[in-house]
């Protein structure tokens, strides 16, 4: 089974994953995280975090892109598809041709991380209200779990959030979409327009709020344990 690379959206990082890796591993499935760069609120790029993704992979990684870590693994998967052998969008967003993240989010029926949204002064990064993030992020986390990932939240470069795509070669690769059905960040109405495009076999869905790797840590990593197997072994 191809191992995964693990891929966080805003204001994340690698840290976010730690109750799910050993879950993954506990099923025989490698996996790895991965900071995108740009966590200390200085300016980056989209292409940036391809390249990171890029030296971060090994032959035949399957990418897992959380939230806006979907157009991460995206960019990657454009600038050198032959390196990874499928993609996986985690309530996700599932890029359309010509147009940002930032284009996307506002095409939404909702936006509801915007109050939550706090932007810096040369507006080239942001953060997230401490005390609005449990409910903007973590709606069905324990409150001890939310209060140490709030903890953790960094600033987000506002610059790969606003530079478009326009996928090709990422069409080709075998795509899963993961819909959280209780997620109150991006509306899960909104999920599964995106993922529309894909086979209907090719799209899961979860009972879970936005994080499920910290609220349903066990429950990801069965899915994502066989959303990995059907794409090593497609006839299987």
């Amino acid at each position: 089974m191809s191992d995964l690379l693990l891929v966080h959206g805003t204001c994340h990082g690698a840290w976010c994953f730690d109750r799910l890796l050993p879950e993954l591993a506990r099923l025989g499935v490698g996996a790895r995280a991965i900071d995108l760069p740009g966590r200390d609120g200085s300016p980056t790029t989209l292409d940036a975090y391809a390249q990171a993704i890029l030296a971060a992979a090994t032959p035949g990684t399957i990418l897992v892109g959380h939230s806006a870590g979907g157009y991460a693994i995206t960019a990657a998967a454009e600038a050198d598809p032959s390196r990874f052998a499928g993609l996986v969008y985690l309530c996700a967003y599932l890029p359309v041709a010509g147009q940002s993240l930032a284009d996307m989010r506002r095409a939404g029926p909702s936006q509801p991380l915007l109050p939550a949204i706090r932007m810096a002064e040369d507006r080239q990064s942001f953060t997230i209200d401490p005390g609005l993030a449990p409910a903007a992020f973590y709606q069905d986390c324990s409150d001890d779990v939310a209060a140490d990932a709030v903890a953790r939240l960094c600033p987000q470069p506002v610059l790969p959030q606003q530079t478009p795509l326009w996928p090709r070669s990422a069409q080709l690769m075998p795509r899963h979409y993961i819909i959280c059905e209780s997620d109150q960040t991006i509306p899960p109405e909104y999920q599964a327009r995106m993922a529309a495009i894909l086979p209907a076999g090719c799209i899961h869905r979860l009972q879970s709020g936005h994080s499920p790797f910290l609220s349903m840590p066990g429950r990801l990593a069965a899915l994502l344990a066989e959303i990995a197997g059907s794409i090593t072994d497609p006839v299987g």
